[in-house]
């Protein structure tokens, strides 16, 4: 597996929010790891369940990304839940958080992956989707299904 723009090898998917939200925009950012964060991502132990991103004092912050601790690390104390700080230019913390207050959206994590031995976050400016919204999504991939598979026979 590999991440889109990358190329590089991917940790996690947040599957769930592509059904939940709709992807409006997406946006590549670094993230402040510890030492043994990054070990514990190297062996694929992110989650990414009810995690979003929060604009405060002109910086970006990620809450509810949980990253399991990591075995081997010692005397360190990790605590698996905490906010972690993005790294973004001052411009487009200023434009995403401009549009999550006016347009009432979400900044979600969308896929965390490596890129040049350094560990990336893709974020997906979402709208929530409502239960019909998510009725015509899957009928309209079953309809593409069955459509490919009569082209295909």
């Amino acid at each position: 597996m590999s991440a889109k723009k990358s190329g590089g090898a991917l940790i996690g998917d947040n599957r769930k929010a592509r059904h939940l939200y709709e992807y409006l925009e997406t946006l590549e950012a670094g993230i402040v790891l510890t030492g043994p964060e990054v070990k514990s991502l190297r062996a694929g132990q992110v989650s990414f369940s009810d995690s979003y991103v929060e604009f405060r004092d002109g910086e970006a912050w990620i809450l509810g990304l949980h990253i399991a601790p990591y075995s081997n690390a010692g005397y360190v104390v990790q605590n698996a839940d905490r906010p972690r700080k993005l790294l973004l230019h001052a411009h487009e913390i200023r434009i995403w958080a401009a549009k999550v207050e006016q347009k009432g959206l979400t900044v979600i994590p969308a896929k965390m992956y490596f890129n040049n031995g350094k560990i990336k976050v893709e974020l997906a400016l979402g709208r929530g989707r409502k239960l019909y919204d998510h009725r015509v999504e899957l009928k309209k991939r079953a309809e593409n299904r069955d459509m490919q598979r009569s082209l295909h026979e």
